[in-house]
């Protein structure tokens, strides 16, 4: 098993979610996008178009993680997921001094708008939230999480790799990131467990399809400006 499958354990939910959707999985992981990405073929503005997207996502993404405070399970996990939120919002201050690397000035960042594709996934992921419970909600954020751990992995093992991208790669590839990864799809195996995962699996897989789907149309979405 190549070390990207490797997230979650055997027969738990993350691996059953993500093996129920293999064809829109793969298409996310190993979206043209990340192929350019990987052999340092992608366009620069394709790429900055990306980053700023991916900050303005960020910000959702920070909502997200405070909606599952108030739909935590525990207070454990209450106090985990607030430690998200606030770990999120320092690296949107990251995000905007890497786009600085990349030319892209903080108040042009800020005055973009955001696109379809940004604004279809991010609300898509809280209606999930408010709509459902914590489980439904960690299933519509750990394509996220998880997927990008992966695509690092995926990287970081093919064979035509080039350095264009390397600050990029080496971030979701590193040890803080993958150990990140790994304990989303743990707690993905264990809400499964807890909350009903096998009796409401075709939902959640329903839901874990459409974030897969969602993720390689933000990908699509830098290639489609070229």
């Amino acid at each position: 098993m190549a070390d990207w499958q490797n997230y979650g354990r055997e027969g738990g939910l993350y691996r059953r979610l993500r093996d129920a959707c293999a064809a829109d999985w793969a298409a996310y992981t190993w979206h043209p996008f990340v192929q350019q990405l990987a052999a340092g073929a992608l366009p620069l503005p394709a790429f900055r178009h990306y980053l700023v997207q991916d900050y303005l996502f960020l910000i959702h993404f920070a909502r997200a993680k405070a909606l599952a405070v108030v739909k935590g399970e525990s207070l454990e996990a209450m106090r985990g997921k607030a430690g998200a939120v606030l770990a999120i919002l320092d690296e949107t201050k990251l995000h905007l001094k890497y786009c600085a690397d990349w030319g892209l000035d903080e108040a042009a960042v800020m005055a973009t708008p955001e696109t379809m594709e940004t604004v279809s996934y991010t609300r898509w992921v809280m209606d999930r939230g408010m709509h459902g419970d914590i489980l439904d909600l960690e299933v519509a954020l750990a394509p996220c999480t998880v997927g990008y751990g992966e695509v690092a992995l995926r990287i970081m093992a093919h064979a035509g790799r080039a350095d264009t991208y390397k600050s990029w790669i080496e971030a979701y590839a590193s040890a803080d990131y993958q150990a990140m990864a790994r304990a989303a799809a743990a707690r993905l195996d264990a809400l499964g467990d807890s909350h009903g995962g096998e009796a409401r699996f075709a939902t959640l897989a329903r839901d874990f399809r459409m974030a897969a789907q969602l993720e390689a149309r933000f990908w699509q979405q830098g290639l489609d400006i070229l």
